[in-house]
């Protein structure tokens, strides 16, 4: 019988951290323990992710702004590690489990503080800046990919390959089968920028699908989700081009058009890559420039690598360019079945679980966590053997 324990997520800021650490809330409660979430007012705004668990929004702060900005980010992550100090002094977590982001950073320092057992997930190919900060005095570090950058060679032994969990919704997804495409029927493409859209997308796309050969661009159905400020535009240049699609700058029912989509067009957030290799969509990926250490740019390598997606830089992300990897793709079912196959083959379907089983070993004794093996890469990060 499972032993009920009080476990602490720690995830803020953005979709990225906030999704796959619902995704463990939602195995560990099923597992029949408590959950608690420490976040930001940023991360309390994702609707529905995290019904039914108590929420606790405490000061965090962001290294930026000069000097002044430092020192208020310093007082204020000082304030929610005493707050979170004092919480877990009545709840008596059994592990704290930070997502990355500044956001973790106060419950990650009160776990610290308390001799509470801690974790952290790295959702990207790269490891992020909070997470290489407290990557010495964690106790282990999750990883979504085989090979992870600036992951320090002497960490090697605490990292775990788990991959990075998505929505249940998506997950179903697995067990669909890829849309069938009929050479003369519907083609229909997803395009996405994440949470908040991508500019570069809405300004490229339209133009690009209008350089199809006509057959090809007459059988197009879009679902675009564009920023707001961007959305009457692309919706005037579809119109204009006379392709038909449908635009808005929110999808609540994204995994649904995933289900459909014969192709994605997005950047390459990880909880994009995940969702993706979850459930074997092929897709033309073209990362964010400005992403903190170029991750974005990491995280499509091993999908791309595998032939489940193209990866276009933004520098070379040009109408013409995207026409010619549409017809690439698009006009060859078998190759789009075969991308969607090896996007596929690179998911971790069992992310959420394998997540939870290493919290919950977080408690035990010394030695009982297994461990990951792991080789040192030639680029200085880790892969796992």
């Amino acid at each position: 019988m499972t032993r009920v324990r009080q476990f602490v997520l720690a995830a803020g800021g953005t979709g990225g951290h906030m999704v796959p650490a619902a995704a463990l809330a939602a195995e560990l409660k099923k597992r029949g323990h408590k959950v608690d979430l420490i976040s930001d007012e940023r991360g309390v705004r994702f609707p529905g992710l995290f019904d039914g668990i108590e929420t606790h929004v405490l000061p965090a702060g962001r290294m930026q702004g000069g000097p002044l900005g430092w020192y208020r980010a310093g007082r204020a992550m000082l304030e929610g590690r005493r707050l979170a100090i004092d919480l877990f002094q009545k709840i008596k977590p059994a592990a704290v489990i930070g997502f990355g982001g500044y956001p973790a950073l106060p419950a990650l320092l009160a776990g610290f503080n308390q001799k509470v057992p801690t974790a952290v997930h790295e959702q990207n190919a790269v490891l992020g800046r909070v997470n290489r900060l407290v990557a010495g005095r964690v106790d282990a570090i999750a990883t979504s990919y085989a090979k992870v950058d600036r992951l320090a060679d002497k960490y090697r032994g605490k990292a775990h390959l788990t991959g990075n969990p998505v929505r249940e919704e998506v997950l179903a997804l697995r067990d669909r089968p890829y849309p069938l495409l009929e050479e003369d029927g519907i083609f229909r493409v997803l395009v996405t920028g994440g949470s908040q859209g991508a500019s570069i997308l809405s300004s490229v796309v339209p133009d690009g699908l209008s350089m199809l050969p006509v057959n090809f661009r007459r059988r197009l159905q879009v679902t675009h989700q564009a920023r707001v400020e961007d959305i009457e535009k692309a919706r005037a240049k579809y119109a204009e081009l006379s392709i038909a699609a449908d635009l808005a700058t929110y999808l609540p029912d994204l995994p649904e058009h995933l289900a459909w989509a014969h192709l994605v067009i997005a950047r390459a957030g990880a909880s994009t890559i995940a969702e993706l290799t979850a459930a074997g969509r092929p897709a033309i990926l073209v990362p964010l420039p400005s992403a903190t250490d170029d991750h974005q740019t990491e995280n499509a390598r091993e999908i791309s690598e595998a032939g489940g997606a193209r990866t276009i830089p933004q520098s070379q992300f040009t109408p013409v360019e995207l026409a010619k990897q549409m017809q690439k793709l698009g006009l060859d079912p078998a190759a789009l079945q075969n991308a969607a196959a090896r996007a596929k083959s690179c998911g971790h379907p069992h992310a959420a679980r394998d997540l939870a089983d290493l919290v919950e070993g977080l408690d035990h004794p010394p030695g009982d966590i297994p461990v990951g093996k792991v080789q040192t890469s030639s680029e200085g990060g880790v892969a796992y053997a």
